[in-house]
Parts: C-alpha cells; sequence; structure tokens
C-alpha cells in the first residue's frame, strides 16, 4: 500500500527519489513554521459508520466531517485550509473537494499544494503573503 502512494522522481545524479504525501506534509509545516504562520496538523480517523460502510473523516465536536484538509493555518485573521497531495498522481478526493469548496464559499482559503512553490503561489494570489 505505501509504494502505491509514492512518486518516483530522478535527481540530477541520476538516483531516483521517492517523494511521499507525508514529504510534502513535512515540508509545508516546516515552511509555516519558518514564516511563523500559526498551524495545527489535521489528523483524520478512520472506521465503521452506523451503516457498517468503512469511512475516514475529522471528528469536531462530536460530528463527524468528511474531507478535512491536512493543515489547518491562520494568517492576518483569515483562515487557511491546506491539502497535500504528491507532485504526480496526487488527486482530491470527492470529499476533499467539496470541503475546500464549502471553505472558500464562506471566506476561508482552501488550497491544494504540491510543495513550498504552490504554496507560496496560493498564498501569494490570496493576498496573504
Amino acid at each position: 500500500m505505501a509504494a502505491v502512494r509514492r512518486m518516483r522522481t530522478r535527481e540530477k545524479s541520476g538516483f531516483i527519489r521517492i517523494v511521499r504525501e507525508a514529504d510534502i506534509l513535512k515540508q509545508v509545516e516546516q515552511w509555516l513554521s519558518a514564516q511563523q504562520i500559526w498551524h495545527m496538523r489535521c489528523n483524520n480517523a478512520a472506521g465503521k459508520a452506523q451503516s457498517g460502510r468503512f469511512m475516514r473523516s475529522f471528528t469536531c465536536l462530536g460530528r463527524a466531517v468528511v474531507g478535512v484538509s491536512d493543515i489547518y493555518a491562520i494568517k492576518n485573521g483569515v483562515s487557511i485550509w491546506i491539502e497535500c497531495k504528491r507532485p504526480v498522481g496526487g488527486k482530491l478526493s470527492a470529499g476533499q473537494r467539496k470541503f475546500l469548496d464549502a471553505m472558500n464559499r464562506n471566506g476561508a482559503v482552501g488550497i491544494v499544494v504540491n510543495g513550498i512553490e504552490s504554496l507560496e503561489t496560493q498564498l501569494k494570489a490570496a493576498g496573504l503573503l
């Protein structure tokens, strides 16, 4: 299963480096810390729903919310929801797309990033850098 979540990139040296979504997440958290932007990791839970179906969700105040982004941050009073994906092959689930769309409709900034460059670009476009 872990091999499916990885992407191979060829380095200048000829070695193949594996980029995982977890690597992107760690880079984004380090960058946010360096920029002194308050943030927290939103861990998602997995389990069976009452219907017996397997689901992944984030629980907030006893309510399951499907598709919550990986990182929540605040900059200048604006809520930022950041979903981290692999540079190649990282796809949003329907729940993640629905969550980000809802955040953007309601005044927050919901973005999908695949590295520091895309994070900086989108935060500049939102007027937060």
